[in-house]
């Protein structure tokens, strides 16, 4: 499968989209302000204690106090509670974990008042962003994700990932990381770990140990509430999460962001470096490897799939709706089981691209056309089973239930990704009427008389809608030729697909567009 990621960086965020054989299936918007990402370090203050929750509110500088639940404290929390108070009262940061004495761990039934107390100091580690009106929700079982592995540390547990089945692998991984990991760390084995030398390995494990030992030279002097280290940018995340041999191309439009991007891939993939790629077309990215077009057709209530079936899509605060409709798609040549098994197959596929696109958490319901061959109903759940399994977010699917009703649930890190495509009309203001187009050419040339005559500017282009211009220079005394002769200058009109049919404006020798 080719992957493609294309980066559209501007001034104040990088709108990242993720392809599949051209097809737009992940869309990420990472704002340059954003301070409360999702690994994001902060050394909180406890602000509540909730017993009857078994919860804490930590201030870590957000509006909304974060939410930190027992069960996300990590069974090491006493010995970070305890290298917290002897980084604060050593005298420098000179002191390793490694030489640390471990608190033996928390009961997994216990209570957090027996942990925690108010206005105690705690590092924690974002695990949800803010959402609508909640706070970010936090754990304080601090990990550090790299390419090949993720450190813990307070832990001294090795595990593999499931996906790695291979018994002889997962035994070879062990003792490799057994060998070099640094006391008192744990460490999780990724599945991209398969097949790796010890030295890639030991290169990812020294620069996820070196994030550790610098949030312990910053405990020394920091003050709750403060940010102590950040998570990687979206778009270094997504590459060192997903680059494989399948990724063919990374194009960026910002040279500072290029440099970055290629600075990351030199050191977890520098044999990759050459598919990234610096773009300097005059038309926007994301307009010329086609993303725009597809966010517009993707986003919104109704999305429509080419064959005519189309989605409904609903959103409520505790759950997301999906309804299925065949739209005009009815085969007459088969009966309606078979019509509707082909139509939830291929809704299937949409459905588990829009939950990667929208990035939709919590509890989703879809309501697929019914079918009633038990066999069939196993063919869509085991064809969504498989197009889920291209999604990264944690997920849990039930299979149809007998009102052909299927219901997932998925992990939300991150606000749902949300784009208006419906636009204002810019003919009429929104306010339904617009001005005859019968003064629409009397408006353009005393426009042009006005720039040719009073402000005497020497070169015009006028850009019009492709009917519009073909209205001004088809036939013999064209009105190219006419404003000619009234103004003695020639007036260079081009067409411009994008505008409206009474749209259009002047622009200058430089290319610059002169307000009127």
């Amino acid at each position: 499968m080719n992957k493609e990621l294309i980066i559209n960086s501007t001034s104040g965020e990088a709108e990242i989209a993720l392809l599949e054989e051209k097809l737009l299936v992940e869309l990420n918007k990472e704002k340059s302000n954003n301070e409360f990402s999702v690994g994001d370090i902060y050394l909180g203050r406890v602000k509540k204690i909730m017993p009857g929750l078994n919860a804490a509110f930590v201030d870590v500088g957000f509006g909304k106090d974060a939410f930190l639940h027992y069960l996300d404290l990590g069974p090491q929390v006493n010995s970070l509670m305890k290298f917290i108070k002897f980084a604060q009262s050593a005298t420098s940061g000179q002191f390793s974990i490694e030489d640390f004495r471990m608190e033996e761990d928390i009961q997994k039934t216990g209570k957090i008042t027996q942990v925690l107390k108010p206005n105690q100091q705690i590092l924690v580690q974002i695990a949800k962003e803010p959402i609508s009106t909640k706070g970010p929700r936090v754990s304080s079982e601090l990990s550090f994700a790299g390419r090949y592995i993720v450190l813990i540390p307070f832990s001294d547990k090795i595990s593999v990932s499931q996906k790695l089945k291979s018994v002889e692998e997962r035994n070879r991984l062990k003792r490799l990381i057994a060998s070099i990991k640094p006391k008192n760390c744990g460490v999780i084995i990724r599945t991209v770990a398969e097949n790796k030398m010890v030295a890639d390995l030991d290169q990812d494990l020294r620069s996820l140990y070196k994030k550790w030992e610098i949030i312990s030279q910053k405990l020394v002097s920091a003050k709750a509430p403060q940010r102590i280290i950040s998570e990687m940018d979206r778009s270094s995340a997504i590459i060192r999460d997903m680059l494989n041999e399948s990724f063919n191309s990374i194009v960026v439009n910002d040279s500072v962001l290029h440099e970055e991007i290629k600075h990351y891939m030199q050191k977890i993939a520098p044999d990759r470096v050459n598919i990234l790629k610096l773009y300097s077309g005059k038309v926007p990215i994301f307009e010329s490897f086609g993303v725009d077009k597809q966010i517009k057709n993707s986003f919104g209530k109704i999305v429509t799939i080419k064959s005519g079936t189309y989605l409904i899509i609903e959103h409520t605060e505790a759950l997301h709706v999906i309804d299925i409709n065949s739209g005009h798609r009815v085969n007459s040549e088969q009966n309606q089981e078979t019509n509707a098994l082909e139509v939830n197959l291929e809704a299937a596929a949409e459905v588990a691209r829009q939950l990667r696109l929208r990035d939709m958490g919590g509890i989703i319901v879809i309501d697929f056309i019914d079918m009633n061959l038990g066999q069939n109903r196993r063919k869509l759940y085991d064809k969504l089973k498989e197009e889920m399994k291209k999604d990264r977010a944690k997920h849990s699917i039930l299979p149809p239930s007998k009102f052909g009703l299927v219901q997932i649930t998925r992990q939300r890190v991150r606000p749902e990704m949300s784009v208006h495509i419906l636009e204002k009309c810019p003919t009429c203001d929104g306010t339904g009427e617009i001005r005859p187009s019968v003064l629409l050419i009397d408006d353009i040339e005393n426009n042009i008389s006005f720039l040719v005559r009073e402000q005497n500017e020497p070169y015009l282009t006028l850009f019009v809608h492709p009917y519009t211009h073909a209205f001004l220079t088809k036939g013999l005394f064209t009105f190219k030729w006419k404003w000619y002769r009234k103004f003695k200058r020639w007036i260079r009109i081009k067409p411009q697909s994008s505008y409206h049919f009474l749209e259009y404006h002047f622009f200058n020798k430089n290319g610059d567009e002169i307000k009127m």
